[in-house]
C-alpha cells in the first residue's frame, strides 16, 4: 500500500523528478470553509461520509504538497454566479506570486464582463482556466462564453472543465455540449473533470477523436467513487490507448482519503512506468508549454 510518506521515493523509482497536479483547489477562506461544509454534510443526503483529508491553511497546504513531491499544482477556483470571477482571480494570482509552485489560475462565468475578465487573466498571466458546468449552472456552449472561449483559445490556454453527470447531473451536464464546444473551436485546449465521470466511455472518446480534448484522473477508481460511479471493467485499456492525453488531478485537500491512494490506483491499473511518467509530469508541463 502506498502511502503519503513513500510517495517521493515512488516517483525516484519512476524516474519522474516530482508530479504536475492540475486539478488542486485553493480558494478564498470564506469560500473554502463554505465548501468544506458541503462536504461535511453529505452523509446527510445519505451518501458514504466525506471526510476532508487535508482541511489546513494554505500554507499548510503548500507546505505538504511539497513533501508529498508536487512540483507544481494549480489553485481551481470556479465561479457559480456574476461578479465571482474577477475576485476569485485576484485571489489566485496572490497566491501564484507567493508561492512559486502555484500553477497561476482563472476561471470566468457568462456574465457581461466576461471578455474583460478572461482578458485581464491572461493578461495577468493564467495558465489554467476552471469552469464547472453543474455548479455555475450555465452552458458551456452559451453565447455570453463566445468572446471568452476565442482569446482562451487564441492563446492556447488549457481549461480544465467540470462537464460530466456526476457526481450529479445538472441541466447542462454531459457529452452533447462538450461535443458542439469542440465543434465550435476546434482549437480549444479542454481537460475533462474527473474524467467525465461517470460518461466515461464517452467522454475518453471524445479525448481519442479531438487532438486538444484531454482527461484528468480527479477521483476515477478511488474507493470512494468506486461506490457512486465505477469505472468499466476495460477502463485501463481505454486509458493506455490515450497515452499522452491523461494528466493527473486528484482535487486536493477536500478528498476523503490520503493523496497516495489516487496514485495507487492510477499505478494498479498496470499501464507501465512511461504511461505513469505521462500521466504525472510530462504530459501536464507539454500542456502548460513547459516541455
Amino acid at each position: 500500500m502506498l502511502t503519503d510518506d513513500m510517495i517521493p521515493d515512488w516517483l525516484q523509482r519512476l524516474g519522474v523528478p516530482g508530479i504536475v497536479d492540475l486539478h488542486v483547489h485553493f480558494m478564498p477562506d470564506r469560500v473554502q470553509q463554505k465548501v468544506w461544509g458541503f462536504f461535511d454534510r453529505v452523509a446527510e443526503t445519505g451518501a458514504a461520509p466525506w471526510p476532508v483529508t487535508y482541511r489546513f491553511s494554505d500554507q499548510e497546504r503548500v507546505e505538504i504538497l511539497r513533501r508529498l513531491g508536487v512540483r507544481a499544482f494549480t489553485t481551481l477556483n470556479y465561479a457559480h454566479r456574476a461578479g465571482m470571477a474577477g475576485w476569485l482571480n485576484d485571489y489566485s494570482r496572490e497566491l501564484a506570486a507567493t508561492y512559486p509552485a502555484v500553477i497561476s489560475s482563472g476561471t470566468f462565468f457568462p456574465e457581461p464582463e466576461v471578455e474583460q475578465v478572461v482578458a485581464d487573466a491572461l493578461a495577468g498571466g493564467v495558465r489554467v482556466f476552471k469552469v464547472h458546468i453543474q455548479v455555475g449552472n450555465f452552458s458551456p456552449v452559451d453565447d455570453r462564453l463566445t468572446p471568452a472561449w476565442q482569446q482562451i483559445a487564441a492563446a492556447g490556454t488549457p481549461v480544465v472543465i467540470h462537464c460530466g453527470n456526476g457526481p450529479h447531473r445538472g441541466e447542462h451536464t454531459g457529452i452533447g455540449p462538450i461535443r458542439e464546444l469542440v465543434e465550435r473551436y476546434p482549437e480549444l485546449v479542454l481537460v475533462i473533470a474527473h474524467g467525465g465521470l461517470p460518461d466515461y466511455a464517452e467522454f475518453a472518446e471524445l479525448a481519442q477523436q479531438h487532438p486538444n480534448v484531454y482527461l484528468d484522473t480527479t477521483m476515477v477508481g478511488t474507493s470512494y467513487m468506486e461506490q457512486l460511479a465505477p469505472i468499466p471493467p476495460d477502463y485501463p485499456e481505454t486509458m493506455a490507448r490515450l497515452a499522452g492525453k491523461v494528466v493527473l488531478g486528484t482535487d486536493f485537500p477536500t478528498i476523503p482519503y490520503a493523496y497516495a491512494h489516487q496514485l495507487e490506483v492510477l499505478a494498479n491499473w498496470g499501464l507501465g512506468d512511461a504511461w505513469l511518467a505521462d500521466v504525472l509530469w510530462h504530459t501536464p508541463r507539454r500542456l502548460l508549454g513547459d516541455a
